[in-house]
């Protein structure tokens, strides 16, 4: 009677909680590094297919790949074990005891549980198969399939309610053949036969077969995650100590800007100079020449380089004449043994974590094409991507790069429209930027991260002088403010510095300062200095004033020209323009300004009255006056 009972209980057990798991995962080995293999036979592919995982066969050839993200292993040690490996999987899989039994069509929106599904006949995968693992995160499905399997186009494998790809496996007495955009997932075991694999077909999971080619075209495929798999975290980044705040860098060799470009973060050079960048958009330090600073970051970027030179690499990316065309990194460090030709884009993918490293290094030059994107997916973030380069770098136009390059020896070219979320960094060569946005990556540890909160810089002509206002908050580990005035932007000189107030947290504070000597053209330039003595620089305002010292309009009766003399203006490219009181230009001319006594002229026009004279210092008007009677 108790033995009666007992089995009743069973039965109702298993009939009222269909979710409980009956089948046990197999024993992958290292077969679960495999995305392709082939125990005995080819594994070959034609077109550009995306691929995660390493590929190899133990007795044939793999042919046709380009770069793929992982090892290629033909008839090596790492084979040979990857075939027994495979061997013990197969024989795990084919004694799997079933407890389902399925017609030979699978899908057209069915819904199946976890279990052992066996299947006697030659079976189809058409339209969508749910696999529901009823919020069982460890629920495992192993289709045993006795003859071939094939799949429609389009078909897909979807999973639900925690099910997990790493967790799908089809052990198939046959022939694996699977049209067009099909979507599968799971972990193929083809036993004696081949699996073929068409364009635009992916594939979550692994295809992997004892005997028999492994067949693909232009597919995605991808080994699983979870299930015990290892957190990728790639290599330990690089300390870039003073290194973090440059975003443009030479070690040895000038930096140089045409056009309008955007920084973040500090700008410079420890041996030539630095040119053509705007302080007004340039929210760091610009370094016209060496300095302290410069020095400091040299020796911390020749560390850098060390240690990426030295770091061993996890993947050789073997075609690096083929680099980018929607490829799929993971965090690992990889090789390029020759100069890289980057076209289209390259995917990086942090698979959740966002403290995932990756390291590209390059054996030579490197060259992207134009509208060429490094794009971050699933966490990954700017400030652990590292390029280390063994040449000259040229991101061409309208380019979206993300990470830090670090280039030993070589010049680097930032082109139009290019947008950098990095560093560009050289620790010999030219920095040659055109139009660009360049931004030191947020959360990189760079001392450009002010410790307060800014709410504005700005500063206002007022009867002869300067006001200049600024705002704060959040002022947790500030020490005093140090406001610096320049000519030309570029050479700086302290006017004042400025106590902090009392008080901190979430608390505003409201400062001023007067400069009672302006100049015409004025740069200003605000930093914070922190209780530790670090600074960090906030931004750099232009003011404009009436005042022109040095500056005198002169018309000689009888001549052609109109005479500018000037005695203090700030040295560098200028212009003067003439215009008559409609605002019609009359003539323009290119000049030159010196620190010493110069004289201008520009010709006058032939028709008497008032006309406006217009003088600009790199590219700012820094005089307006009227001529009579000409």
């Amino acid at each position: 009677m108790r033995i009666k009972l007992l089995s009743g209980v069973i039965t109702l057990t298993v009939l009222f909680y269909p979710g409980i798991n009956f089948a046990q995962a197999p024993t992958l080995g290292t077969a679960a590094n495999f995305v392709l293999f082939s125990a005995i036979g080819a594994v070959s592919n034609t077109g550009i297919s995306q691929l995660t995982g390493n590929i190899g066969t133990n007795s044939g050839a793999s042919t046709g790949f380009g770069n793929v993200n992982g090892v290629m292993h033909d008839d090596d040690g790492a084979s040979t074990q990857c075939a027994a490996d495979l061997l013990i999987a197969y024989n795990q899989l084919d004694a799997a005891i079933p407890t389902f039994f399925p017609a030979p069509l699978l899908g057209n929106g069915d819904t199946l549980t976890a279990g052992v599904y066996k299947i006697s006949g030659v079976t189809t995968l058409g339209g969508d198969l749910f696999l529901n693992a009823q919020g069982n995160a460890n629920a495992v499905f192993i289709f045993q399939i006795e003859a071939a399997f094939s799949t429609n186009a389009s078909s897909k494998i979807k999973l639900i309610n925690g099910a997990l790809a790493c967790n799908v496996f089809w052990k198939v007495e046959g022939l694996v053949s699977m049209a067009s955009a099909t979507f599968m997932r799971g972990t193929i075991v083809a036993n004696n036969a081949a699996i073929d694999m068409n364009v635009n077909d992916t594939l979550e999971g692994r295809a992997l077969s004892t005997t028999g080619a492994v067949t693909i075209n232009g597919i995605l495929a991808y080994t699983p995650t979870g299930c015990g798999s290892p957190v990728l975290t790639g290599p330990v980044a690089p300390i870039l100590a003073s290194s973090a705040c440059y975003a443009i860098f030479s070690s040895n060799g000038p930096v140089t800007n045409t056009g309008i470009t955007l920084v973040t973060g500090d700008v410079g050079t420890n041996v030539g100079l630095t040119t053509g960048f705007d302080p007004l958009l340039v929210t760091g330090t610009i370094h016209p020449m060496p300095d302290g600073s410069t020095a400091a970051c040299a020796a911390d970027l020749l560390n850098v380089y060390n240690y990426l030179n030295v770091l061993p690499n996890d993947i050789e990316l073997l075609y690096p004449a083929q680099f980018g065309r929607n490829l799929v990194l993971t965090p690992h460090t990889y090789l390029m043994n020759a100069a890289a030709s980057f076209t289209d884009s390259l995917y990086l993918n942090a698979a959740g974590n966002a403290n995932a490293v990756f390291v590209i290094k390059i054996n030579g030059a490197l060259t992207t094409s134009v509208n060429s994107k490094v794009i971050l997916i699933n966490g990954a973030r700017a400030g652990n991507v590292f390029w280390k380069i063994e040449g000259a770098v040229t991101i061409n136009d309208n380019s979206v790069f993300n990470g830090t390059i670090i280039c030993n020896n070589g010049a680097i070219n930032l082109n139009t429209g290019d947008s950098l979320s990095g560093r560009a960094l050289t620790t010999t060569g030219a920095v040659n930027t055109a139009a660009i946005v360049a931004r030191v990556p947020n959360g990189s540890g760079c001392s450009t991260i002010l410790p307060i909160s800014w709410l504005y810089f700005r500063g206002n002509y007022i009867q002869k002088t300067v006001l200049l206002e600024w705002g704060t908050a959040n002022e947790m580990d500030n020490g005093f403010f140090t406001i610096e005035k320049s000519r030309d932007g570029q050479t700086f000189g302290t006017i004042t510095t400025v106590n902090v107030l009392p008080g901190n947290g979430n608390q505003q504070h409201y400062y001023s300062f007067t400069d009672q000597q302006p100049y015409g053209l004025n740069y200003y330039r605000i930093s914070q200095t922190d209780n530790n003595g670090q600074k960090h620089v906030y931004r750099t305002i232009q003011v404009i004033t009436d005042i022109n010292p040095g500056i005198k309009v002169l018309h000689y009766t009888g001549e052609n020209y109109v005479y500018v003399q000037t005695t203090d203006a700030s040295p560098g490219n200028g212009l003067i323009e003439l215009y008559n009181m409609d605002g019609k230009k009359i003539s323009s001319e290119k000049i030159i300004f010196t620190k010493e006594l110069s004289t201008f002229k520009i010709v006058k026009p032939s028709q008497k009255g008032i006309y406006i004279v217009n003088l600009l210092s790199h590219g700012v008007t820094i005089y307006v006056g009227k001529v009579l009677d000409l």
